[in-house]
């Protein structure tokens, strides 16, 4: 009984978090594990994160199939919003709606987070597109083995992606409608039009 206390009190501190509580990741992560909602952490902050629209779950859907059947014969997985990465650097938890591991660390780990992604992928929507393209993209950066990000729009075909380049910089390439998509972390190429596949609502 005191251990589900301590559990539920941990949960309620997340929910209500504020500006005047720091959190530790440690009680984060305990937290998180019986959190009947996802949560982010940052640099000592927790977010509690919103459901997602059905344009956004379509297009998860398809890119984790496209990539899952490219990937196929390769040691790199494919893996969905329920997986947190962990950036030690910047001290914080996120949820990326696709990440990549290639890292033969990740292949059998069974943790509840990932270190060494070379791919993450955030669907934009208006609550959270500054966040993504600011912040949330700068705390990403200091992962060492991540070598591209993609930010996809719901409201209209347009994907824009940021790779890591030879000189250490990131270079942004940007595709709409009718363009061929290239995600040159993982050496994918398809059609834009097979992302947006049964995406309701576009303009």
């Amino acid at each position: 009984m005191r251990t589900y206390g301590k559990v539920k009190t941990i949960t309620s501190i997340m929910v209500t978090n504020n500006q005047f509580f720091y959190i530790s990741p440690e009680t984060y992560s305990e937290g998180e594990r019986v959190s009947p909602i996802k949560h982010e952490y940052r640099k000592g902050q927790v977010y509690a994160m919103v459901g997602a629209k059905k344009s956004h779950i379509v297009l998860g859907a398809n890119l984790t199939t496209l990539l899952n059947i490219h990937l196929a014969d390769s040691p790199c997985l494919v893996l969905n919003s329920d997986i947190k990465v962990r950036l030690e650097e910047a001290n914080c938890y996120y949820y990326p709606d696709i990440a990549v591991v290639c890292d033969e660390r990740e292949i059998n780990n069974t943790d509840d987070f990932i270190l060494y992604p070379v791919l993450l992928i955030e669907v934009l929507s208006k609550s959270t597109e500054a966040f993504d393209r600011g912040q949330k993209f700068s705390d990403y950066q200091t992962c060492p083995t991540l070598k591209e990000y993609v930010l996809i729009h719901q409201n209209e075909m347009k994907i824009e992606c940021y790779y890591h380049n030879e000189s250490g910089n990131w270079t942004e390439k940007i595709y709409q409608v009718g363009d061929e998509v290239e995600f040159f972390s993982i050496n994918y190429r398809g059609s834009i039009e097979a992302i947006y596949r049964k995406v309701p609502g576009l303009t």
